[in-house]
């Protein structure tokens, strides 16, 4: 089993940066890939970005430029730094990590919003 405890949400004015935290507890060995996704009120939740164990990064176009995925391995935490935040990136931010086995562990949840 895996735990995750996201931090770092919150209030900001648009333009302004935010970074969110994930720190991964328990079975951290069996994880592969972490990263987010995220759910606006009214709207489906969607990819935001995802980091590998090497290290490989992809990234949702409309984040692209503007937030970057990092990993700490000793840590078993990834951050979420998010830059030139927009009112439309207000949203629940969700971690998430894919085990080797297949399996896909979610936290929490943390608020972000970005006010016009």
């Amino acid at each position: 089993q895996v735990q995750l405890v996201e931090s770092g949400g919150g209030l900001v004015q648009a333009g302004g940066s935010l970074r969110l935290s994930c720190a991964a507890s328990g079975s951290a060995f069996s994880i592969s890939a972490m990263g987010w996704h995220r759910q606006a009120p009214g709207k489906q939740r969607e990819f935001v970005a995802v980091i590998t164990s090497s290290g490989s990064t992809t990234y949702a176009d409309s984040v692209k430029g503007r937030f970057t995925i990092s990993r700490d391995n000793a840590k078993n935490t990834v951050y979420l730094q998010m830059d030139s935040l927009k009112p439309e990136d207000t949203a629940v931010y969700t971690c998430y990590a894919a085990g080797y086995s297949g399996r896909a562990y979610w936290g929490q949840g943390t608020q972000v919003t970005a006010s016009s």
